[in-house]
């Protein structure tokens, strides 16, 4: 199977998975298989509304881990792991931040905004098509840019 920076490996598992998680009675936030340093590593996020456990992703983990040798996604040795997206967990699709609309979000841009730099704080405002828009928390400004354009937006615990 030909591999796209994990691109297909990542639509693959998450195709496999989601059924199984949701059976779990957990729903799947996200799949990444990334590279550190030598290693690779096949990344599950789970979430449930009363919060993740040890157990949560013992159980995915063990669920999983035969459907994933069946379908042998990855070409290489990789490390599974099942996880918790935690708090400041990162909004990556359109169902994440359409979810977290009026949430207290942090961003970080691949280039600065012209006024306010590369990384801000303040409250999720709108989601449409890619584009979000955030409200500083003084209410006062808001700005509007593509999600293709960010390192990350995440949630943020402020207080």
């Amino acid at each position: 199977m030909a591999k796209n920076k994990g691109g297909n490996t990542v639509e693959s598992v998450s195709k496999l998975v989601e059924p199984i998680v949701n059976e779990l009675g957990l729903r799947l936030w996200d799949v990444r298989y990334v590279k550190e340093g030598a290693s690779w590593y096949l990344r599950i996020f789970i979430d449930k509304e009363t919060g993740v456990t040890i157990d949560d992703c013992e159980n995915v983990s063990r669920a999983v881990d035969a459907p994933l040798d069946e379908l042998n996604p990855v070409e290489q040795a990789y490390c599974l792991e099942v996880c918790s997206p935690g708090i400041e967990r990162e909004l990556v699709k359109d169902e994440h931040f359409l979810e977290y609309i009026g949430a207290d979000i942090m961003v970080k841009m691949i280039r600065p905004i012209e006024g306010i730099g590369k990384e801000f704080c303040g409250k999720l405002k709108a989601y449409e098509k890619g584009e979000i828009t955030v409200e500083d928390h003084s209410g006062e400004n808001q700005v509007t840019f593509n999600k293709k354009d960010t390192v990350y937006v995440k949630l943020d615990d402020f207080d």
